[in-house]
């Protein structure tokens, strides 16, 4: 159940503070509450809950404001809500009507948060925001410009070409947001697997008072042990451990097969726990039998078994494991993403969807595409073409007559585009894209999506500071030139 409020936007003088708290008004977190749109959030989130009957949902104010600082700083659920409980400032972001010293909701709730709002939903949030974002850096330059600015020189073009001009910048890359888990190894994964099978035999006998088969327990973790603190694992040793512990896998599935067919059931999680072991070893004795390191949807974890193996091809992490995505820039510097997945794809195949998304938004095509150089297929180079896009990176086939132009174009072009890397590094280390620790596919995926709504949240709050310092600047240059 879900309470959509009638009343307007609290602002900062309808925030109740205890006598002796003298707040700021100008503080970060005071002026962010007031740019973001929460009215509009909200309306997109009342129609998650259908039914008027149940406990109330705590306001998507209070959800999506405490994911934005837990991504701004990195808090376990726990420390977020101690900190929501201590800073005022926290309090009035989250919506709190005053100053309470006992905390908003238990940490638990957290988890709920993130997989209401999901990677939609703050998708749509982010283009929502971005659009008001753009409006007004458009209007203000429309103000500095007056009326003989360049936007009316290119209307006017437009209007007797009846053709729409391209202008404008895009910058797209991909990159991969690797999950919080522990390198996978055939070997450890199956001991994993031959220990999580125990425990369900261990609880199928306690629930039900059957007899407890024969395990072997200490000779299987003897036998990994053996391989596991050895400091150099030659290929014959880690064949003989997989294949011992391919056979102890086998032999608990079997154990568990003989008390399910008694008429005994599994819950929920166990059997979802059991599918997925049963699909490791089914690969893991796939690649043991054909000498193989690959197999179609390697699982490399069982707790979280959509998690895929990303090729990235980096010196320091040749492979990642978690979601890879495609990220576009615009000409502000506003990132969008594309296309996000766990299973590995070839990045070029986003392009020309990426283009016609600039197109939908902004009316017309960019004037040039900046990527690296997997994007430059002939089928993406024609379409670019076709489009009257200049793509970026060397022409193909032999140098023309203006070789050296096109080198000065080509390398302020790389100079551009290192701008997408530089938003990645921004966002694997100040916005937690560098792990994700989240557990379940959902979140993981809003986890993603939320640390680039907070890149951008935080990129225009920067960008109205910055104007407003130009603002002040600019007047008291003004008075210092009439005083003189």
């Amino acid at each position: 159940m879900y309470i959509l409020s009638d009343d307007s936007q609290p602002t900062f003088l309808d925030f109740n503070q205890p006598l002796g708290l003298k707040m700021n008004p100008k503080n970060r977190w005071v002026t962010l509450a007031d740019q973001i749109p929460w009215k509009k959030f909200e309306e997109k989130y009342a129609e998650l809950f259908q039914s008027d009957t149940g406990n109330v949902a705590k306001p998507l104010r209070m959800a999506l404001g405490a994911l934005i600082i837990q991504i701004k700083y990195g808090y376990a659920d726990r420390e977020l809500v101690d900190q929501l409980t201590e800073n005022p400032y926290y309090q009035y972001f989250i919506g709190l009507s005053g100053y309470q010293d006992s905390a908003p909701f238990e940490a638990s709730s957290l988890v709920s948060f993130r997989k209401r709002i999901s990677a939609h939903m703050l998708m749509e949030a982010n283009e929502y925001m971005l659009e008001a974002a753009t409006s007004k850096d458009d209007n203000s330059d429309d103000k500095k410009g007056g009326s003989g600015s360049n936007k009316d020189k290119d209307s006017d073009n437009q209007k007797n070409t009846d053709k729409p001009i391209n202008q404008g910048t895009m910058i797209i890359d991909a990159t991969c947001a690797p999950s919080n888990i522990r390198y996978p190894q055939d070997f450890s994964l199956l001991n994993e697997a031959r220990e999580k099978l125990e425990a369900i035999i261990d609880s199928l006998c306690k629930d039900h008072s059957v007899t407890k088969p024969r395990m072997y327990r200490k000779e299987a973790r003897k036998n990994y042990l053996a391989l596991a603190k050895t400091k150099k694992k030659s290929k014959s040793k880690i064949r003989k451990t997989i294949r011992k512990q391919l056979g102890y896998v086998h032999r608990n599935l079997g154990y568990i097969e003989e008390i399910l067919k008694s008429g005994y059931e599994l819950t929920d999680k166990e059997a979802r726990l059991l599918d997925t072991i049963q699909l490791v070893y089914e690969q893991q004795n796939y690649m043991y039998t054909n000498d193989t390191h690959s197999v179609e949807n390697r699982i490399v974890s069982i707790s979280q078994p959509y998690i895929r193996p990303i090729v990235r091809g980096k010196i320091t992490k040749p492979v990642e494991f978690g979601a890879k995505f495609d990220l576009s820039l615009d000409e502000k510097g506003y990132g969008r993403i594309e296309k996000i997945s766990f299973d590995p794809y070839n990045e070029s195949t986003c392009l020309k969807q990426a283009v016609e998304n600039y197109k939908e938004r902004t009316g017309h095509y960019p004037e040039r595409v900046l990527v690296d150089q997997i994007y430059r297929t002939r089928d993406n180079r024609n379409y670019c073409k076709l489009k009257g896009i200049r793509i970026s990176g060397p022409k193909l086939g032999r140098p023309s007559k203006d070789n050296e132009y096109d080198k000065v174009l080509e390398y302020k072009d790389n100079v551009d585009r290192i701008e997408v890397e530089r938003r990645f590094s921004l966002s694997k280390r100040c916005y937690g894209m560098d792990l994700i620790k989240t557990k379940l596919e959902e979140t993981t995926m809003t986890t993603i999506a939320l640390s680039v709504f907070v890149t951008n949240l935080f990129k225009i709050q920067s960008r109205i500071f910055f104007q407003f310092f130009c603002q002040l600047l600019n007047s008291w240059c003004f008075t210092k030139l009439m005083a003189g």
